[in-house]
């Protein structure tokens, strides 16, 4: 059985998903975490099924630092083989101008998408150096480049998950450990629904163009993954062909 081990956040569906599918396939033994313990049992059963892996799921919500702290420390024999973070764990809320905007909302993506991934990170990182080489893959978003209205805090959280990839490149030199921002554009999965509380409002963002689909987005990571160690990719911003920009969409 192969000796890389994954540790994905935000497993149970979208780009979370379909990346513990696709590591599973290519060999990766993974640990998944998200905040639906029936998902991740049935994500666990059909990965089981289909390839000879092993599969861990911790159940817990990234947000909540003393949840992070004990479910971390009461799973570490199952930590110490970690070879690869993947921070997938994110969300967006409202499109409101900042003015009209729920702090709440603001709260909970600050919580979520900046907070959760420090605090993952930092109780991951004595893992990753114990079995150096290794990498860390932080999931952005082309809003933490370029911003848009109604994506005041989104934004801001996104432009976070970039600075913080960046700094611990720099933190990390010499550690053997690799460090990429995965900066995707308009993708379907459950991020609109989630954001807008809405289906119909959610199917109207994806309508009249293609979009990446989950697939696409995990089919990056591990090729990053996969490069050989001398080679650290930095950051990939992946559009949809129609798209041109965070606010520029063709739509026929």
């Amino acid at each position: 059985m192969s000796q890389k081990t994954a540790f994905i956040t935000g497993a149970t569906a979208g780009i979370g998903q379909s990346t513990a599918l696709l590591l599973a396939k290519n060999g990766w033994n993974l640990i998944l975490s998200g905040r639906r313990e029936k998902r991740l049992e049935e994500l666990k059963n059909q990965i089981e099924e289909r390839y000879e892996t092993s599969v861990t799921t911790l159940c817990f919500d990234v947000s909540d630092r003393d949840q992070c702290e004990k479910i971390l420390a009461d799973h570490k024999d199952k930590l110490v083989g970690m070879t690869a973070l993947i921070n997938n764990a994110g969300l967006a809320r409202g499109v409101s101008p900042m003015d009209q905007a729920s702090i709440d909302d603001w709260e909970q993506m600050i919580d979520t998408n900046v907070k959760g991934l420090l605090y993952v990170t930092r109780l991951s990182l004595p893992f990753l150096k114990n079995n150096s080489p290794a990498h860390i893959i932080n999931i952005g978003s082309v809003a933490g480049r370029w911003t848009y209205p109604g994506g005041n805090v989104y934004s801001s959280t996104k432009f976070a998950v970039r600075a913080i990839s960046e700094s611990l490149r720099l933190d990390l030199i010499g550690s053997g450990i690799r460090v990429t921002n995965i900066a995707p554009g308009m993708v379907e999965t459950e991020f609109s629904l989630v954001r807008l509380e809405d289906q119909r409002k959610a199917d109207a963002v994806y309508k009249g163009f293609e979009p990446l689909t989950p697939e696409d987005i995990s089919e990056c990571i591990e090729w990053s993954l996969s490069r050989p160690q001398r080679v650290n990719i930095q950051e990939m911003v992946i559009y949809p062909t129609d798209q041109a920009s965070v606010t520029h969409v063709h739509r026929s």
